[in-house]
């Protein structure tokens, strides 16, 4: 469904990308790890136009990302933004159903509404939520709220940003699972991007490592562990001793 061909992305003079190649296939999960500014973000970005490659090409669906109709190739996203990114102003089903209340996706008022409640209670929301602000709920409904958003137009393609960041154990495991159960009924493919493995062995069929600009390693989570690449095995075990140099 994605392809990253020889892709490159620089800011100035820090290369961030430098020559990542990946396949993502129709209706599976892969999960990009890495540290920090590595350029997980900057793979999402590129994908969806909000940063143009410097070198190299993106295809979805075997079409350059680049090229035609800007409205109809977004309409195929989803997205769960890191810090929920809800807006403080609308209330919780208007959030949710966002992109159903304007441009191409557009649906009458009431039928939103009726979208936006179902979508709630399959993240495990009950109705009442749909009419408090955003700033009335905790982080993990908030959370919920953002992946209900996210699926709100039965996308075709998901991308999470770090879904779990300030979240506790407990509810870090419930939006995980969320995550995996949506994706599996609704068919659809997944990028994920994330630091949290508990996250990656939850959610990922497929794991990416981004180190130095290129992917490092990838395969099946199952090979994870056993993988044999010092890079992902540092990572992986949190260790400072590694080819990975932790920064002091």
């Amino acid at each position: 469904m994605i392809t990253f061909d020889n892709v490159h992305k620089a800011f100035g003079p820090k290369k961030v990308l430098r020559g990542v190649n990946l396949h993502v296939p129709k209706g599976e999960s892969m999960v990009i790890i890495g540290g920090s500014g590595t350029g997980k973000s900057v793979t999402l970005k590129c994908v969806l136009g909000l940063l143009s490659p410097d070198q190299g090409t993106i295809t979805v669906d075997g079409k350059d990302a680049t090229k035609g109709d800007r409205d109809a190739f977004l309409a195929r996203f989803g997205m769960l933004f890191q810090g929920g990114a809800l807006f403080d102003s609308l209330t919780v089903w208007q959030n949710v159903a966002f992109r159903l209340l304007r441009g191409s996706l557009k649906r009458p008022k009431d039928e939103a509404r009726d979208i936006a409640i179902e979508k709630l209670r399959r993240v495990g929301l009950t109705p009442d939520v749909a009419d408090l602000f955003p700033s009335e709920l905790s982080g993990g409904m908030q959370k919920r709220v953002g992946l209900a958003r996210a699926i709100a137009a039965e996308p075709e393609i998901i991308f999470f940003d770090e879904p779990t960041t300030g979240l506790d154990p407990i509810m870090s495991g419930v939006i995980n699972d969320l995550i995996r159960e949506i994706v599996v009924e609704m068919g659809a493919t997944a990028m994920t991007i994330t630091h949290d493995m508990s996250s990656v062995r939850a959610i990922a069929d497929k794991v990416a490592m981004l180190h130095d600009g290129v992917i490092q390693w990838t395969g099946p989570v199952a090979d994870m562990d056993n993988s044999g690449d010092p890079y992902l095995t540092q990572f992986i075990s949190g260790s400072a001793e590694g080819p990975i140099e932790a920064v002091r």
